[in-house]
């Protein structure tokens, strides 16, 4: 791929080296995996990317208790020069991922306290009650104002389907979800020049990193450099796969009469 001609994103979404900046929205759509995957991408060219999308409602706005926003996330990746190649900022508003509360319940385990609220808006350390009701927002109002700006930008403003209108990955398998997402992308040289970048980037982290301890901790680590860390290990190693994950594969397999098989290291 040419650095210097029109670079995809997405289909349909199209950015000219040129113009230094590029925003896109996208509608009717579902699901789109990790954001952290998007901003790998964009990093490796050296630009910055800043991207969010809305969700399936699982959160409830400060002060209620029915889920109507989803725990749309928010991302944004820079490049470095360093061993893991970019800084990635990816992170739900809710106070916890969803899928760590599904996962909890598949395991038959309870969640902490403070994850969540039961259908009643009591405070909740079941797994299976906290999916009935409702994920809590991160650091209270604020991260309530940042799954509205989320909403905002991924589902108002693309025209897309936003709050409780949107659809479910899990379940009324003949409605649509139409899932929104907003991608901004910014072309470092039209900024500044690449290496300078990077060179400031990289003192920034070398600041970060000597600062002040707290006790027992060894190392400042940096947003995406530890899961950089579990990435290559899982590369090497394989990827760890939990029992509960493993028991819906074989009953899957066994409901479509696929052969089950899996490599273990």
């Amino acid at each position: 791929m040419n650095n210097r001609d029109l670079w995809t994103l997405s289909p349909g979404f199209r950015y000219h080296r040129e113009k230094g900046v590029a925003a896109a929205t996208i509608r009717n759509s579902q699901h789109f995996g990790t954001l952290s995957y998007y901003g790998e991408r964009v990093a490796r060219e050296n630009m910055i990317l800043i991207a969010m999308t809305n969700s399936e409602p699982a959160m409830s706005p400060e002060g209620g208790c029915q889920a109507y926003f989803g725990t749309n996330p928010i991302a944004a990746s820079f490049p470095t020069n360093r061993g893991f190649e970019i800084i990635r900022i990816d992170l739900s508003t809710s106070i916890v991922a969803r899928g760590n509360i599904i996962a909890a319940h598949k395991q038959g385990d309870p969640i902490p306290e403070g994850w969540a609220l039961d259908v009643k808006g009591r405070p909740t350390c079941d797994a299976g009650e906290a999916l009935m009701g409702t994920v809590l927002t991160m650091a209270g109002h604020k991260g309530y104002a940042l799954a509205l700006m989320v909403e905002l930008f991924t589902g108002v403003l693309s025209g897309a389907a936003f709050g409780s209108s949107i659809g479910s990955m899990y379940k009324d398998m003949d409605r649509k979800q139409d899932v929104g997402h907003f991608f901004c992308v910014l072309d470092i040289e039209a900024f500044m020049d690449v290496s300078r970048f990077k060179g400031r980037v990289d003192r920034m982290i070398d600041e970060i990193k000597a600062c002040k301890k707290r006790p027992r901790v060894e190392e400042i680590l940096l947003p995406g450099e530890l899961s950089f860390s579990k990435a290559l290990k899982n590369r090497e190693q394989g990827i760890p796969i939990g029992e509960g994950t493993i028991n819906e594969i074989q009953a899957l397999c066994k409901e479509l009469g696929v052969t089950y098989a899996l490599i273990e290291q």
